[in-house]
């Protein structure tokens, strides 16, 4: 018997390595544009400043939410630009929309009243993106600076870049998401799987590796 394998045999076996290896190089290539473009902090003029929403509490932002808020305020405060749009709706039985609660603690830190627009619908990133860009449009503007935690601003620029703002980030790097580096691990592993789940089905995917301890994060 001819123990050499079979050129059909060889075939799939070459075609199973192939479709590894492909596999690899797209999750490898992946995580590494997360890594990336996590460690960009763009603060180049713009026409508005878009905060992605967190959880909340009765109206005062979480832990998550607070750090990004606080980046959107120093934004302003540097002339980046003139307005920030606070996005996120209402979670089952919550009062406020995180978008309210966004609104509530800029004004707050003294930004004024008619520099912070509230936009309280979407309870997922493109869905909150989607209302975002919807105001942009409504108001002409054309440019945003997005601030989010780090290791979501890729998913988060993408998203925006497909609803046709021409968008750059400036995320946090304060907050429990960035704090250690177990978490920012599992944070770039559940983004590069978010993100090519988004990218291949044009779908939120933030239920993807929510755990009860990041459940806060959108």
């Amino acid at each position: 018997m001819d123990p050499r394998p079979r050129p059909a045999f060889r075939f799939v076996r070459r075609l199973l390595v192939g479709i590894v290896l492909i596999g690899a190089l797209v999750v490898g290539g992946t995580s590494f544009r997360v890594w990336q473009v996590a460690r960009v902090d763009d603060q180049t003029s713009a026409d508005v400043v878009i905060v992605l929403g967190a959880a909340q509490y009765d109206g005062r932002p979480s832990k998550v939410l607070e750090a990004r808020l606080r980046k959107a305020r120093n934004l302003y405060e540097q002339g980046v630009a003139k307005h920030i749009v606070t996005t996120g709706g209402r979670q089952p039985g919550d009062e406020y929309t995180e978008a309210e609660a966004g609104v509530i603690w800029l004004t707050g830190q003294g930004v004024p009243e008619d520099a912070v627009i509230g936009v309280g619908t979407g309870r997922d990133t493109l869905g909150s993106m989607r209302a975002a860009a919807e105001e942009a449009a409504d108001q002409g503007w054309r440019t945003a600076v997005i601030v989010s935690d780090p290791w979501h601003s890729l998913r988060a620029r993408t998203m925006a870049d497909d609803l046709g703002l021409e968008a750059r980030t400036s995320p946090t790097h304060s907050g429990p998401i960035v704090q250690t580096r177990a978490t920012q691990i599992r944070y770039i592993l559940r983004e590069t799987a978010a993100l090519l789940y988004y990218r291949a089905t044009r779908a939120p995917a933030d239920w993807i590796g929510i755990t009860e301890d990041v459940a806060v994060d959108k």
